[in-house]
């Protein structure tokens, strides 16, 4: 029988303790929403845990096939197929089909899903009004919210340039094929977790930072769009690296090669593309993100949009959107067909 890999008993263990902790609260609670008190739920949720791992494990071993297995299932076993899993014993289906319901279920109630206020025949006669605003833009606003999306733009453009050089130069360093010594495994550890980390805090949350750092403006939205842009472009790098071919590599290195001469000759032009396309596609990221930090001081049209948006001033709304709207689908297109052209 398939014996349990660590990662698929940790995805089964944690699959079906979500399951059960929901189904506890579902049947025992008035209230879904106390699914997200954490300290009521944790020691349920280890309990859960642990019980899902070992009945996952021994499932297992009666040659079910579970959702851990489908996903974590080692390459050697997928090829080779040795024994054919019937219908009957594929548990991984009910697995994700219990896990899809269940998440539904809890996602309605703590979101107050309702159609009865979505339908609401007040708030819908606001929504019109507001739109009906919006759909008469005063153009007379135009010249100025032109301006505003060009430094938007230039605020895009810059972030990213600089963004480039140093993601590129880390990205090396993070990939972990590359770096495969002791202490090199824990530099890239470390950048790993610095990626993880300035990623996880979100372009609006750096703009914050940087406002306060060198004051409201484009360039503390430049900034913020750059550092999360690094730490983003840095993991796709990373990523493209860790998938190149290692018949050049090997082959560069029984010439005698250096590794920086190995990195050079016998990866970089495996990966050149990819990080066009991935650098194009984060261009096109950044102008979106452009015009959304600038609602927290981060400079832009963004800065403009919520200002006319505090004072209630609707039809000029409408004209910064217009300006907003065809820049993105502009720089979306262009940048689809310089993708396109790249392949």
């Amino acid at each position: 029988m398939k014996g349990h890999t660590v990662k698929q008993l940790i995805f089964d263990g944690i699959m079906g303790a979500y399951l059960l902790l929901v189904s506890w609260f579902m049947l025992f609670s008035s209230s879904p929403e106390a699914f997200l008190n954490l300290n009521q739920n944790t020691q349920l949720f280890v309990l859960f845990f642990l019980v899902s791992a070992g009945l996952a494990y021994f499932i297992n071993k009666k040659g079910y096939k579970t959702a851990g297995e489908l996903i974590f299932e080692p390459a050697h076993k997928k090829a080779q197929q040795l024994e054919a899993v019937s219908k009957l014993k594929t548990i991984w289906f009910w697995e994700l089909g219990l896990f899809l319901f269940f998440t539904f279920f809890v996602a309605f109630e703590v979101t107050h899903f309702s159609f009865t206020e979505l339908l609401d025949k007040d708030g819908f006669d606001g929504a019109i009004r507001l739109f009906n605003g919006l759909s008469h833009p005063n153009m007379d606003l135009l010249p100025k919210a032109v301006v505003n999306i060009v430094i938007t733009i230039f605020m895009a453009f810059l972030s990213t340039a600089l963004a480039i050089p140093i993601a590129f130069v880390l990205s090396f360093m993070s990939a972990k094929n590359i770096m495969n010594s002791p202490a090199a495994f824990a530099v890239y550890m470390l950048l790993r977790t610095a990626f993880n980390i300035m990623r996880s805090i979100e372009a609006l949350i750096w703009a914050i930072i940087f406002s306060v750092w060198v004051g409201i403006g484009p360039f503390a939205g430049m900034l913020a769009l750059m550092i999360h842009s690094v730490a983003s472009l840095a993991k796709q790098y990373s990523e493209i690296i860790e998938t190149v071919s290692d018949g050049p590599i090997e082959g560069i290195l029984s010439t005698g090669a250096s590794r920086l001469q190995m990195i050079w000759y016998a990866i970089v032009p495996q990966v050149v593309l990819p990080f066009i396309s991935f650098t194009i596609y984060r261009w096109d990221i950044n102008i979106r993100m452009a015009t959304i930090i600038g609602l927290v001081g981060g400079g832009g049209i963004g800065t403009m949009l919520i200002q006319y948006q505090g004072q209630a001033m609707w039809n000029e709304v409408g004209t910064i959107i217009l300006v907003i709207a065809f820049v993105v689908w502009f720089m979306d297109t262009a940048s689809a067909y310089l993708r396109e052209a790249l392949k």
